[in-house]
């Protein structure tokens, strides 16, 4: 009797999409920096250009990486550029104003975002208000006191300016670097480290998969949820610690136009490296592309509208290819399930699985 022939072992499916979806966007970034030193000899492939896109560049990152915790969870915090508007302007006030030392009004900012966070993350969960509406409202009273602080005008330090050691948070050097660089990238390192190592961020993963499946399996989703409003919150007030040591001013309506890139950035990188779900370094990436892609444009003489443009287009596209890439994640999950075998996306608990 002879044997059945084998049949042969099915090619693995989508190992090849899930390289170009994880390492695609780095791609694109060294492309677009090869087009535009290409371009613009003389002056883009340069240090100067390399060292403004660090100093400009590390506040958005900030805010990207405070807008990406709450996406984890399947929240979406609005507040973001009041929150940055109300903190540099805080920081400025208890300075300059109240002759606070500037460490002590640094620490008491940052940790005045933490405490902001928590109520956004209470009103959003305890008072079952969508996370939209939730933090647009917030944020709208964060204006309110921006405004009543400035009276509608704006800070400026007197004639001796700010201390040195406070401006130096923003404008110094380590080993070659801007500080403010250093100052993303071990926020980056550490975000990554919770989202992708600890438990914390497991749950924090489960919650934004299926909040009821992580109720049901023992992880209070609305006690993390608020942990995430909290972690977005505290980056929030060092953003406004680090606006206030460049702007060396405070304005209060400089916050809102930080809201966007925020958003491009963390929606975008939940396409990168980790496609289909937020993720600290995916943020960081798409932060590297928005960058290149606007230092560009700009040296190559483009008006000042083509910013706005730039970044709403780069949102529609963020929001169309995460929302893709959480599809191809469940799609792909549920074809490699076993038949009967419930799949991977649906089972309670599944920390891979894509949020909403």
């Amino acid at each position: 009797m002879t044997a059945s022939p084998r049949a042969p072992a099915r090619p693995r499916r989508g190992s090849v999409g899930h390289h170009v979806g994880a390492y695609g966007l780095p791609a694109l970034t060294a492309l677009l920096f090869l087009v535009f030193s290409l371009a613009l000899p003389r002056t883009f492939p340069t240090r100067d250009t390399v060292d403004s896109i660090l100093f400009t560049q590390s506040i958005p990152a900030v805010l990207a990486l405070a807008a990406t915790v709450p996406i984890v969870t399947g929240a979406f915090d609005l507040s973001l550029g009041y929150g940055l508007g109300l903190a540099h302007v805080m920081v400025m006030h208890l300075v300059v104003t109240e002759q606070w030392p500037w460490p002590w009004a640094c620490l008491v900012v940052v940790a005045g975002g933490a405490v902001v966070g928590v109520l956004n993350g209470a009103v959003v969960e305890f008072g079952r208000i969508d996370s939209f509406i939730a933090t647009l409202g917030t944020g709208s009273m964060m204006y309110a006191v921006t405004g009543w602080i400035t009276d509608g005008g704006r800070i400026v330090p007197g004639p001796l300016g700010l201390p040195a050691a406070f401006t130096d948070l923003y404008n110094s050097r380590f080993l070659g670097l801007p500080v403010p660089a250093w100052y993303v990238l071990a926020l980056a390192g550490a975000l990554w480290l919770v989202l992708e190592r600890l438990p914390l961020g497991r749950y924090l993963y489960v919650v934004g998969s299926n909040p009821r499946a992580a109720e049901l399996v023992g992880i209070p989703a609305r006690r993390y949820t608020v942990y995430a409003f909290a972690a977005s919150g505290l980056l929030v007030g060092f953003a406004g610690v680090l606006l206030a040591a460049q702007q060396q001013i405070g304005n209060p309506s400089v916050g809102l136009d930080y809201l966007l890139p925020a958003f491009a950035g963390a929606l975008l990188g939940s396409t990168a490296i980790r496609p289909g779900r937020p993720n600290a370094l995916g943020t960081l990436v798409a932060v590297a592309v928005l960058a290149v892609g606007l230092t560009g444009i700009g040296q190559l003489g483009a008006d000042f509208w083509t910013v706005p443009l730039f970044y709403g287009g780069t949102l529609l596209l963020a929001v169309g290819l995460a929302g893709y890439s959480a599809r191809r994640l469940r799609t792909g999950a549920d074809a490699a399930a076993a038949p009967g075998e419930p799949s991977p996306s649906a089972r309670d608990g599944d920390p891979a699985g894509p949020t909403p």
